[in-house]
């Protein structure tokens, strides 16, 4: 018997009628009466031609047993685009129309069909169609196995000693297989929105896996019914085996799959809907939503009482979105939405009425919440053909109207700032974390008054195979607008931390910074991502320091203090980059729990030359140093820079009159040389150039160091 799917898909019409956009759609109800008059006259033909005058034979009346209780409780199994429910009574209709012909296989089927769709309250509409394409197929089996095996009467029962008989059953079930796929791709088509194609390679290797196997049992059940009856029982064996095989596939399939606190599709469920809505040819729209003040709830109550916010949340977004479209917990306080034949206004409304069910108040028992959220919304085909690109622009709107107070807001060009050649290096981005293409350099930041080596700063790099060296300018704003750019930011992490263990054997005990964008600071799992990271490399928490803007912090800046205080409460240095090109103000300064300001090299790099830079540059290495934080100078280029900013009384100072990034075994050089016989100093420009990465890296320390002995000698 054809395998239905269950969840949020449909392979019938009768299986999950989708609640939005429209109710069912009207192609569906046409197609489906068609199927369900056809069907009708089948079995009406059947009747008159092979009348069931005689009462069923003992072995007909364990198979037509076996066929209910089947149909009854079908077979789960984990494949294709969504979970199916395969019957198991395939085996022993198909043994029914080759053992007593068409009519009463189509009875058969076509009773089973209606009992299962009652005993699950489906509408008439899923009986009447289920029991139609059954009645078609059984049908067609017939039809052709008693034309293929020269079988002058049904009564007469196949022993398959002839070749006509093994043709014509073989031939038989290609005909029932091929009927039940024939009849339900166009729905499962119009019930998806997309194109037929698209149905027939989704559900053609599901069926055909599933489906052969079962038929082939057909024929072994005719033989033992006929010639040895008290083994037929044995063939349930292997189904019972299969079902508790499935069962616990099943569990393992749902765990990977699902979000285990709200029980909804995660992030890995999520990216294949999206996938299959671009694929599909049809329209669909894509939601990502972010949740306003959810921070505020696990900081004030407990992470245990948010938790029990997200548990309830799960209901209500399932409740407004329905089947067979997808809402997904993607992480933390994110989750997105798949709407599958919907244009702009309903996906606008599916918005207002989320934010609406978002806003009523949530129940904890000690007290009641409401929250916002902040929603993008992208179009498919419309505005983005393909997934990464749906996804990128549903992020792009999403954070528009985080950062202009609304509560939802579609993609448009204006709100994307990236370039052609951005959005080409998409796809090679994601690639590129994948082969290994991104490495990370270096630049040292020295102690102002000593010289000393304090900390260094991982800036990432892109070799890429035919572009070459691609700037970070390049490619950082395309990992920033779009999902990229939390892998990135794992990459960053993992490798710049796995350096700094390598420098702390070495004897090097340096303050590694990474830098932290706006969408990866308002994300809940990034404390939780610190935290493991700094565990799986042995690193001392006060050895990373992460760096943020100004401008990431207003985006939301009760979010942003938040996961600041997570990760102050870790250990972790948090910087504030850029100082004073942003939105900050005096009060930010006293409520962040940062310890490190960076003086922008906007007011550095002319601080000799422009007295309102170095007035500037010092108010704020004042101000700093009463409150208590260390100050950076960035973009120290000359000498007269750094005697200045020593007078000022500054911390810390990197630039290239110091070095530019290095590959990690350069720096390890420069650090030698730097601090030769213990005492910093500073490697000539020239020698610093020339410096790269190699293998050999006690030759390359031994050759500068007497380079630079000759030139001091």
């Amino acid at each position: 018997m054809q395998g239905q799917a269950s969840g949020r898909d449909a392979v019938a019409v009768t299986e999950e009628a989708p609640t939005r956009p429209g109710g069912l759609p009207r192609a569906a109800l046409v197609y489906g009466s068609v199927v369900v008059a056809a069907g009708a006259l089948a079995l009406g033909w059947l009747l008159v031609r092979e009348p069931l005058t005689t009462a069923p034979s003992l072995p007909l009346c364990f198979l037509l047993v076996c066929t209910l209780l089947g149909e009854l409780r079908p077979l789960p199994a984990p494949f294709g685009r969504d979970r199916l429910e395969i019957s198991p009574c395939t085996t022993s209709a198909f043994a029914i129309i080759l053992a007593a012909g068409s009519t009463w296989g189509a009875a058969t089927l076509a009773t089973a069909a209606l009992l299962r769709a009652g005993a699950r309250r489906r509408p008439w509409r899923t009986a009447a169609f289920s029991a139609a394409r059954y009645v078609l197929a059984a049908t067609a089996a017939g039809a052709v196995f008693t034309a293929i095996a020269d079988h002058a009467s049904t009564s007469e029962v196949p022993t398959f000693t002839r070749p006509a008989e093994v043709a014509g059953a073989l031939s038989a079930g290609v005909a029932f297989l091929a009927v039940n796929l024939l009849l339900t791709a166009p729905m499962a088509a119009i019930l998806r929105r997309c194109s037929l194609r698209h149905a027939f390679a989704e559900d053609v290797p599901v069926q055909v896996a599933a489906q052969s196997a079962l038929l082939a049992l057909g024929p072994v059940a005719v033989v033992l019914g006929q010639q040895a009856l008290a083994l037929l029982p044995l063939l349930l064996v292997p189904l019972a085996v299969a079902y508790k095989t499935a069962a616990v596939t099943l569990e393992k399939e749902h765990q990977a799959m699902h979000d285990s606190l709200t029980g909804l599709p995660n992030r890995s469920m999520f990216n294949q809907r999206v996938a299959d809505a671009a694929r599909g040819g049809g329209r669909a729209a894509l939601l990502l939503i972010d949740l306003d003040r959810f921070k505020d709830v696990n900081d004030t109550l407990g992470h245990h009482i948010g938790d029990l916010v997200l548990r309830q949340l799960g209901p209500r977004l399932a409740a407004i979105v329905g089947a067979p479209h997808t809402v997904a917990r993607l992480g933390g306080d994110e989750f997105g939405v798949v709407l599958l034949g919907a244009d702009e206004a309903t996906a606008v409304a599916v918005a207002e009425e989320i934010v609406e069910a978002l806003r009523q108040p949530i129940d904890l028992g000690i007290v009641n919440l409401d929250l916002g959220a902040s929603i993008g919304i992208a179009l498919c085909p419309d505005q983005a053909p393909e997934a990464d690109l749906l996804v990128q622009r549903a992020d792009i709107a999403m954070y528009a109207a985080k950062e202009r107070g609304r509560d939802w807001m579609t993609y448009a060009a204006e709100l994307d700032h990236t370039s052609p050649l951005q959005l080409t290096l998409v796809s090679e981005l994601r690639q590129a974390l994948e082969e290994g293409q991104l490495l990370l350099h270096y630049q040292p930041k020295v102690s102002v008054a000593t010289g000393a080596v304090a900390g260094v700063e991982a800036l990432v790099r892109w070799e890429h195979p035919k572009r070459g060296l691609v700037p970070p300018d390049d490619f950082i704003p395309v990992a920033e607008q779009t999902g990229l750019v939390r892998p990135l930011t794992e990459f960053v992490l993992d490798r710049a931390l796995e350096q700094c263990q390598r420098w702390n054997r070495l004897g090097y005990p340096l303050a590694v910074a990474v830098n932290v964008s706006a969408r990866v600071l308002h994300d809940m799992d990034l404390p939780s991502l610190v935290a493991r990271l700094l565990r799986a490399h042995r690193v001392d928490q006060g050895q990373l320091v992460l760096e943020i803007t100004e401008s990431s912090i207003m985006v939301d800046p009760v979010k942003a203090r938040a996961t600041l205080v997570e990760l102050r409460e870790l250990g972790v240095e948090v910087a504030l980059d850029d100082y004073g090109t942003g939105h900050s103000s005096l009060a930010h300064l006293k409520q962040l729990p940062i310890s490190e300001i960076k003086i922008d090299k906007s007011f550095i790099t002319h601080m000799v030359e422009d007295s309102s830079d170095a007035v500037i540059a010092g108010s704020t290495i004042d101000l700093g140093r009463r409150l208590g934080l260390r100050v950076v100078a960035e973009g120290v280029e000359t000498t007269d820079s750094w005697v200045q900013l020593k007078e000022l009384g500054c911390d810390m100072a990197q630039g290239y009159l110091f070095s530019r990034a290095l590959a990690p075994e350069a720096l390890t050089a420069w650090m030698r040389l730097h601090h030769r016989d213990g005492v910093a100093v500073r490697v000539p420009e020239s020698w610093r150039e020339a410096m790269g990465s190699t293998d050999d890296l006690e030759a390359e320390v031994d050759s500068y160091a007497e380079a630079l002995r000759r030139s001091t000698s």
